[in-house]
């Protein structure tokens, strides 16, 4: 019995000296093969539903993936408002450094809708003309007492 318990306690140690070297490993595979991985865009619009003039807060998130993702980084910012307007924000960074280099995650707006409709929020991320991410959302703008001609 005493040489099963030796060799049952070298072999418990050499198990334990081994899983505390392994999970290390799995945790940095597990890292690796994060890596590159695609940041999803939420956008939120606030209020959702607004009378006319509205003014609406727009918020879009960006979550998950690396924080050096390469293709989000320094990207330039397209809002298309729905209404026929556009804007634009053209991005001025130093180059790229993987594991250095850290994207934007959270971009914050308002716009003023002042005739009413439904429309269609698009946010663009883009790279030259190439668009690398985006993500939508719908307003509804009602008319104001003003667009219904009252004299108030």
């Amino acid at each position: 019995m005493t040489w099963i318990s030796r060799h049952s306690r070298s072999v418990l140690a050499v198990a334990v000296a081994w899983s505390a070297l392994a999970l290390p490993a799995q945790r940095a595979a597990l890292a690796r093969a994060g890596d590159g991985e695609r940041p999803e865009l939420t956008l939120k619009a606030t209020p959702l539903v607004a009378f006319t003039p509205a003014q609406i807060r727009l918020a879009v998130e960006v979550k998950g993936g690396q924080d050096d993702y390469e293709a989000f980084y320094c990207a330039d910012i397209e809002w298309d408002w729905g209404d026929e307007t556009r804007s634009e924000l053209r991005s001025d960074c130093e180059p790229y450094e993987q594991g250095k280099s850290e994207i934007k995650r959270r971009y914050m707006v308002t716009h003023t809708y002042r005739i009413g409709g439904q429309y269609r929020i698009v946010f663009r991320l883009k790279r030259g003309d190439n668009v690398v991410g985006s993500a939508t959302t719908t307003v509804q703008i009602r008319s104001g007492l003003r667009d219904l001609g009252s004299p108030w």
